[in-house]
């Protein structure tokens, strides 16, 4: 047996040197240690710089692979058409050091529609809010639930004799806030930002998960903040929603 190295040896060294109590506390302390996550791995580091620097929030570059990381690499995923898998895969890094990818924050608008209206993508977890010549005014990450709500055309406003708007709008438990609740499909279904606890006001999930299949709504459809207000602002009564998938 060759000589030990590491902590293998600091714990030879201490059973040796040390009363037993000691030990004990050394032992406890290393197997923490051991136990610690390891060095950041340079691979996982460059990709998190490349996805931050193309829109897709791969959260802080530490150089591991932890969940905010791999929602990142599904909005790129996402918005490169590729299997949303979250994993770093060969067909991924071939087209995120590529020569040409879509950034995850700047995609094109889906669907062949045309005119002033908000625009979904179920499988991209994504809207856009398209002025009337085409242009995208804002664009952003969403989470839905494909179970309640198919593709089609759909308009902003009152449904089933409920308010097109309501500005801090309650879920059917009444636990929950949906701040910027826009209205646009039979009967309850509308546009909010991610739930808010009104006990606290924290949100039930982060804002990294929104863009992925990670999480899913009752129906509605859930953004951050920040798109819920663009929303609120840009949904008269009557603006076109079109869901593709």
């Amino acid at each position: 047996m060759g000589r030990p190295y590491g902590l293998e040896r600091v714990y030879i060294v201490a059973m040796r040197a040390l009363p037993r109590t000691a030990v004990v506390l050394l032992t406890l302390a290393l197997t923490i240690l051991a136990a610690s996550p390891g060095q950041a791995d340079a691979g996982v580091t460059r990709a998190q710089k490349r996805l931050n620097a193309l829109g897709c929030d791969a959260g802080p570059v530490d150089g591991r692979m932890g969940s905010w990381t791999r929602t990142g690499v599904i909005r790129f995923q996402s918005a490169n058409r590729l299997a949303q898998s979250g994993s770093l895969t060969e067909a991924t890094r071939s087209r995120l050091y590529g020569d040409r990818q879509t950034r995850c924050d700047r995609r094109p608008v889906p669907g062949t529609a045309t005119g002033r209206r908000i625009v979904i993508s179920q499988t991209q977890n994504h809207v856009w809010l398209v002025r009337g010549d085409g242009s995208v005014l804002a664009q952003g990450d969403t989470i839905d639930n494909t179970r309640y709500l198919g593709p089609g055309s759909y308009v902003s406003g009152s449904k089933c004799g409920r308010a097109a708007k309501i500005r801090d709008n309650s879920d059917a438990s009444g636990r929950l806030r949906l701040h910027n609740f826009t209205r646009f499909a039979p009967c309850g279904i509308g546009f909010h930002q991610i739930p808010q606890y009104w006990s606290t006001g924290a949100q039930i999930h982060a804002d990294h998960l929104l863009g992925t299949n990670l999480k899913e709504s009752h129906g509605c459809i859930r953004v951050s903040r920040a798109m819920s207000a663009r929303i609120w602002d840009f949904a008269t009564l009557g603006t076109r929603v079109v869901v593709v998938r």
